[in-house]
């Protein structure tokens, strides 16, 4: 599949430094530079996101010939995107920010106004009909003004995702996402904002769909989600799996790229929608490429596991595991799980894997999956990290866990696992279990009705 993102291309500049004086000659910090990054901006964002993904991807965008335009076409190529450049009179544009501490102290702008770019290339107009899916990745420079441009994009078969700028031209129609932001909905839509920001967005999605005769428009409210407008009066509203206070420079970018992407996958605009705000969330995390997976899939696995422990350690907590099939979790497991919680500063779930359940309780079992259960696990506030082994029994990963306090839910006598744990100087735990709730039961009653 190739995905091609049409628009305007900047230089993002980054100037790290330190401030630790006032100039003499006029009340501003003096930044002593340590360190310079560049990277593509804009639609050559977009574009580098998703050449992360591992797909093949082509840009469609325009250059001048400066220094900024040979710099640019220098990053995309080796980021192995394929460029087609319409020619740009005047200077390429660029983003210069001088940062300390994390910081933005000053942003400098450079190119002059937005100039009309030149031709569309031949091959460029050859790479839009043989596109899997288009990205246009408008920042209100010109090109998907394009007249030539916007005729190739609206003749394709391709699903398109449109990301708009209030001073751009608007999509062209029958796009199958269109994915401006909260401010960008109000401003194009000319919404006053009376209400709440859910209604808001409401009212200007579904006066910006009809506007664009778009099949779908969603508006992307940062921390807050982001709010699915299509042919009903009803919007989806799909919530961030977990929030996040990093830098939100190119969210939306990362948001239309993962959206692009799960339609050219032959996703529901509403599966696409969900990846996407999950996308954008792992990109102001930090971590854009996760590729969209939900924050709590991070608190799986061995080594997450391991880092945990030994994190509380070193701050002199106390290590809490527990351990089970966990399938069809109920509330029985639940109270476990957070009398478990209590007794420490972390909860490491040891959970049988799909292998392991099936020794244990017969090839009918589990009915969920141990991805899943996993994943159901990590979600829950009351469990820090979770550790899938294939034995058994949890002994070979109590052995290198070696957690202080190891606890069961149940009415045993004694936990088999306690000679293991003395080893280290840890101590077994017995907590209430739930009277009447099981997973067998639940089955046996669920096959009698």
């Amino acid at each position: 599949m190739r995905l091609v993102v049409v628009g305007d291309t900047l230089l993002d500049r980054e100037v790290h430094g330190t401030v630790t004086r006032i100039a003499p000659d006029a009340p501003a910090p003096v930044l002593d530079e340590e360190r310079v990054s560049e990277r593509p901006g804009g639609a050559g964002l977009a574009a580098l996101l998703a050449a992360r993904r591992g797909i093949e991807v082509a840009l469609v965008t325009a250059l001048a010939p400066d220094a900024a335009g040979a710099r640019l076409s220098e990053l995309l190529t080796a980021a192995g995107i394929r460029v087609y450049a319409l020619p740009l009179p005047g200077g390429t544009p660029e983003k210069i920010r001088l940062r300390a501490a994390g910081q933005v102290l000053l942003r400098l702008d450079r190119g002059g106004p937005p100039r009309p770019p030149g031709d569309v290339p031949a091959a460029a107009l050859d790479v839009l009909r043989d596109a899997g899916a288009i990205l246009v990745s408008d920042y209100g420079r010109g090109v998907a003004r394009h007249p030539a441009l916007r005729a190739a994009v609206e003749e394709s078969k391709a699903p398109v995702v449109w990301d708009p700028h209030p001073n751009g031209p608007p999509p062209v129609p029958n796009c199958r996402l269109v994915t401006p932001n909260e401010a960008e909905a109000r401003r194009l839509s000319g919404d006053a904002g009376d209400g709440s920001g859910l209604a808001t967005a409401q009212r200007a999605g579904h006066a910006l769909r009809q506007r664009w005769q778009a099949a779908a428009v969603v508006v992307t409210r940062g921390a807050a989600g982001a709010v699915l407008c299509q042919g009903g009066p009803t919007p989806l509203v799909v919530p961030v799996p977990a929030a996040s206070s990093g830098d939100t420079c190119g969210a939306g970018d990362a948001f239309a790229v993962a959206a692009a992407v799960a339609l050219a996958e032959g996703a529901l605009v509403s599966e696409a929608v969900g990846a996407a705000v999950a996308a954008a969330s792992d990109y102001v995390a930090g971590d854009p490429e996760m590729s969209g997976k939900a924050a709590h899939e991070g608190r799986i696995g061995a080594a997450e596991a391991g880092r945990l422990a030994a994190e509380v350690r070193t701050r002199g907590g106390t290590v809490v595991a527990t351990g089970g099939c966990f399938d069809l979790l109920h509330t029985g497991h639940l109270a476990t799980l957070r009398a478990a919680r209590a007794l420490g500063d972390c909860l490491i779930v040891c959970l049988n894997s799909d292998s392991s359940v099936r020794g244990l309780k017969g090839d009918n079992r589990p009915l969920t999956g141990q991805e899943d259960r996993g994943c159901l696990l990590a979600a829950l506030d009351c469990v820090d990290a979770v550790v899938v082994f294939d034995e058994p029994t949890p002994e070979p990963v109590l052995a290198w866990l070696r957690p202080d306090v190891w606890v069961k839910g149940g009415d045993y006598d004694t936990l088999p696992e306690t000679e293991i744990v003395q080893r280290w100087g840890g101590q077994t735990v017995i907590v209430p279990y739930l009277d009447g709730r099981s997973t067998t039961r639940t089955i046996a009653e669920a096959r009698r009705r």
